[in-house]
C-alpha cells in the first residue's frame, strides 16, 4: 500500500517533479517499513504448521519441539525493551539494519539447520534481530513521514501489518511447507530481509538519546524467564522432584529477583517499574499476559491436531486458520469504534468470556471431529473473544503516558504477549504430554512408531491419547482466558478512551 505520489510534496516551485519524487520516496519507504514488520510478526506463526514435518525429519523430542517456538518467543520478548533502548542511544535506523541482519543471517542458519540443537539456536537468533529491528521501526515511521495524512497512512500500514501476519505465517507456512519443503519457512526471509536492508537507505534517522544501556537487566530477566520456561519443561518430562528442575526454577527465582531490584536501583532502567504504579496500566499487562499464554498455545496445539490427527497437509492447515483471521479481523473493527463510547473492561471482559468458552468447545474434540462442524465454529467464536481483547489493551497500556514514554509503555505490552506466550505453551505442553502419557506411555512416540508399521490400532490408540492431551491443554487455556477476564474486570476501572495518537498495534498472533 504505497503512497501515492500526492499525498508527500517537497516545495519545488519551478519543478513539479520533485513532488512526484517525493512521493515515490515516501512509498518506497513505507514498503521496507511494512515489509520488515510483516516478516518479524509472520515468524511468530509460521513455524507452527511445519512443525510436525521438523520433528519428523530431526526427530524432536515432545518437549523439545515446544522450544522451537518458545526460543523464539523468549529471545523477542525478553530482548524487546533492550532493542529500544538501544534504538534511543546508537540510531534507530542503525539498530533497525543490525536487527534485520540478525534476522536474516538467523533464517539461514535455520533453514540449514542439521538438527534440532542448532534450530532452536537459530531460533533464538532469529528473536535477537527482531527485538532490536520491531522498536525502532515504529520510531522511523515519526521521522520519514510528515505529521498529517502521510505518517497517519504510514501508521495504518504499519498496524495492519501487524494484524495480517499471523494469518499470512499460516497460509506462507503450509505453502511452502507443502509444495517445497520445512526449511523453505526460514529462506523465504532471506530476499525479504536482503530487500529491507538495500531500503533503509531511503528513511530519515531519528534523533539519538543519551542514556545507557541496562545489560544487567536484560541479562537476569531474560536468563531468569528462560530458567524458568526451562524448568516447567522438564518438569513435566522428568518429575518435579528431578534435581535439574528444582536447580533451573531455584535459579529463575534468583534472576528475577535481581532483575527486579536492577530495575528499582538503575538511573535507566530497561523496565521502568513507575509504569506499573498506574492499576489500569498494570491491569493491561496482565490480561495480556494471560492472552497471549492461551493463544500461543493454541495455534501450537491446533496444529498437531490437524495434521497428526486429522492428517491435514500443512496447507491444508493454514487454511483452515481462516475463520480464525475473520473472527480476530471482525472484532478487532467493532472494538476499536466501542473503545471511544465504552469502558474498556466492558468490552475486553466480554470478549475474554467468550474466548474462554471457545475453548472449553475445542476441549471436546475427539480423533473425528468434523471441521465444518466443531473446528471452525469454535475458532471463529475463540478469536472473536480475543479480537475485543486487543485494543482495549493496548490503548490501556498507553493510557495518561507521559508522550516520550508512549514507545516503552506500548512495547511492555508486547513484551507481556510475548512473556505470556511462552510460558503458557512451556505449562500447557507439560500438562497436555503428562495427560497423553498418562493415558498411553511415551503416547507420541508410540504414534510415530504405529505410522512407520502402518499398524492402524496402535495410531487410533495414540491418536486417542494425544488427543486427550489437547483437549486438556485447550481446558487449560480456557482457564488462562478466565483469568484474564478477572485480571481486567478487578484492575481495570478506566472510562471510555479517544485512541493514544502513537500507539503500536499488538502482535495478534
Amino acid at each position: 500500500m504505497p503512497a501515492d505520489s500526492t499525498t508527500v510534496t517537497t516545495p519545488a516551485p519551478a519543478d513539479t517533479s520533485g513532488a512526484s519524487s517525493s512521493g515515490r520516496h515516501m512509498g518506497l519507504a513505507l514498503v521496507v517499513i511494512a515489509a520488515a514488520q510483516l516478516m518479524l510478526v509472520l515468524d511468530g506463526t509460521i513455524t507452527n504448521i511445519a512443525l510436525p514435518s521438523i520433528q519428523t525429519e530431526l526427530d524432536v523430542s515432545d518437549a523439545n519441539l515446544a522450544w522451537i517456538v518458545n526460543s523464539y518467543a523468549l529471545a523477542f520478548g525478553g530482548l524487546l525493551l533492550l532493542g529500544g533502548r538501544a534504538g534511543d542511544q546508537f540510531g534507530r535506523r542503525r539498530m533497525f539494519q543490525t536487527g534485520i541482519a540478525v534476522f536474516t543471517l538467523a533464517s539461514l542458519l535455520g533453514g540449514l539447520a542439521p538438527g534440532e540443537g542448532l534450530l532452536i539456536g537459530a531460533r533464538v537468533l532469529q528473536g535477537v534481530g527482531a527485538a532490536l529491528a520491531a522498536p525502532s521501526a515504529l520510531a522511523l515511521i515519526a521521522t520519514t513521514f510528515p505529521a498529517g495524512k502521510p505518517r497517519n497512512k504510514a501508521m495504518g500500514v504499519y498496524a495492519a501489518m501487524a494484524g495480517i501476519g499471523a494469518t499470512v505465517g499460516l497460509l506462507l507456512g503450509g505453502v511452502l511447507t507443502d509444495g517445497l519443503d520445512w526449511r523453505w519457512v526460514f529462506f523465504v526471509n532471506i530476499p525479504i530481509g536482503l530487500a529491507v536492508l538495500a531500503g533503509t537507505r531511503l528513511l530519515v534517522e531519528a534523533e539519538r538519546h543519551p542514556g545507557r544501556l541496562d545489560v544487567p537487566g536484560a541479562v537476569t530477566g531474560t536468563g531468569g524467564l528462560i530458567a524458568l520456561v526451562y524448568g516447567i519443561t522438564r518438569g513435566g518430562e522428568h518429575g518435579w522432584s528431578d534435581s535439574l528442575t528444582l536447580t533451573s526454577i531455584a535459579v529463575a527465582a534468583a534472576l528475577l529477583t535481581v532483575f527486579l531490584v536492577v530495575q528499582a536501583r538503575t538511573e535507566h532502567p530497561m523496565m521502568p517499574l513507575r509504569l506499573f504504579k498506574d492499576r489500569n496500566r498494570s491491569g493491561s499487562y496482565g490480561t495480556m499476559l494471560f492472552i497471549g499464554a492461551g493463544m500461543m498455545a493454541t495455534f501450537y496445539f491446533l496444529t498437531l491436531y490437524m495434521q497428526l490427527i486429522l492428517g491435514y497437509s500443512p496447507v491444508k492447515t493454514g487454511f483452515a486458520y481462516l475463520p480464525f483471521s475473520l473472527g480476530m479481523g471482525i472484532a478487532a473493527a467493532v472494538s476499536s469504534k466501542l473503545v471511544s463510547h465504552t469502558a474498556p473492561r466492558l468490552i475486553a471482559g466480554p470478549g475474554l468470556l467468550v474466548a474462554a468458552g471457545g475453548m472449553f468447545w475445542f476441549s471436546t474434540l475427539t480423533p473425528g471431529s468434523s471441521f465444518t462442524a466443531h473446528l471452525m465454529p469454535a475458532m471463529f467464536v475463540t478469536a472473536l473473544g480475543l479480537g475485543m481483547g486487543f485494543v482495549p489493551m493496548t490503548l490501556g497500556a498507553v493510557n495518561a503516558v507521559l508522550h516520550h514514554e508512549t514507545g516503552i509503555a506500548s512495547a511492555l505490552l508486547n513484551t507481556a504477549q510475548q512473556i505470556g506466550g511462552a510460558l503458557g505453551l512451556a505449562i500447557l505442553s507439560t500438562i497436555s504430554t503428562s495427560a497423553a502419557n498418562d493415558q498411553l506411555p511415551k503416547a507420541a512416540s508410540t504414534f510415530y512408531q504405529g505410522l512407520a508399521t502402518k499398524d492402524s490400532g496402535l495410531i487410533a490408540k495414540a491418536s486417542d491419547a494425544l488427543t486427550h492431551g489437547y483437549t486438556m491443554a485447550f481446558t487449560a487455556a480456557g482457564v488462562m482466558f478466565l483469568a484474564a477476564l478477572v485480571v481486567t474486570t478487578t484492575a481495570i476501572n478506566a472510562k471510555k478512551q479517544q485512541h493514544a495518537e502513537g500507539a503500536p498495534a499488538v502482535h495478534m498472533g
